[in-house]
């Protein structure tokens, strides 16, 4: 049986990763069912003078530019993809964090002042502006994109009720959020690989066979996560044909 990976990510990216991973696991089962829809919106406020921005996402950036013509103002970033995209659009990237609570640190200790602006989606996994304001700085947020809920596809509650395993992985809380929210305990074995240890912590006791957590939280992290996964679900194959 082949191997099977449910890709929940929003499009664009759900495309490109599964297009990634048929030609790294070549004859894999690889289903696409987006969990969420990234629209754009919202208003920005007047921009200060100095204010650094910070993005947690790559579509805090796009959010942004979708607003403002402004990219002389620097910027803190969650994630290396995250500050890939800023400095493809032309901001100065002065830090980069492996998530919310590390850039925090960071900003700490390298003595970043702000003023901060959050350019956010409508859901966070972490309140930014506000713990920067309890730190004493000026901090505020501005929301440049939602991320709609989808349902399951009917391919994707056929794969999860089969009897191989399914590997997941997951990208945000939220992702991990709507996921159970829809499919409670799947009957297939699921192996979820998390780009983060947040992320894990959104699984449910029992939902899933087997949860790896990246590394680091990266594609190339998770890589090796997915790796990893796709021998343990081979081999759980390969034990139920031997019985």
């Amino acid at each position: 049986m082949p191997l099977r990976l449910l890709i929940t990510r929003p499009e664009p990216a759900a495309t490109r990763f599964a297009g990634e991973l048929r030609a790294e696991f070549p004859g894999a089962e690889v289903l696409v069912s987006p969990l969420m829809h990234i629209t754009y919106d919202g208003t920005l406020p007047t921009l200060a003078r100095g204010e650094v921005l910070i993005f947690t996402s790559r579509h805090g950036v796009e959010g942004f530019c979708r607003l403002s013509p402004r990219r002389d103002l620097p910027a803190c970033v969650v994630g290396e993809a995250t500050a890939e995209e800023a400095r493809q659009r032309g901001f100065s990237v002065i830090a980069v964090a492996e998530d919310a609570e590390a850039l925090l640190y960071l900003l700490a200790d390298e003595g970043v002042a702000g003023p901060f602006l959050h350019a956010r989606g409508a859901h966070v996994a972490a309140d930014i502006a506000s713990a920067l304001r309890q730190a004493g700085h000026a901090a505020r947020e501005a929301m440049v994109y939602d991320q709609q809920a989808l349902p399951l596809s009917d391919a994707a509650r056929t794969m999860l009720e089969g009897d191989a395993p399914v590997i997941l992985p997951l990208m945000s809380p939220r992702s991990a959020v709507l996921f159970f929210d829809v499919a409670g305990t799947p009957r297939a074995p699921l192996f979820v690989a998390a780009i983060s240890r947040n992320v894990a912590a959104r699984i449910p006791d029992g939902a899933a066979s087997r949860v790896s957590v990246a590394a680091t939280p990266d594609a190339r992290a998770l890589r090796i996560v997915l790796n990893d996964l796709a021998k343990h679900a081979k081999r759980v194959e390969s034990h139920k044909g031997a019985q």
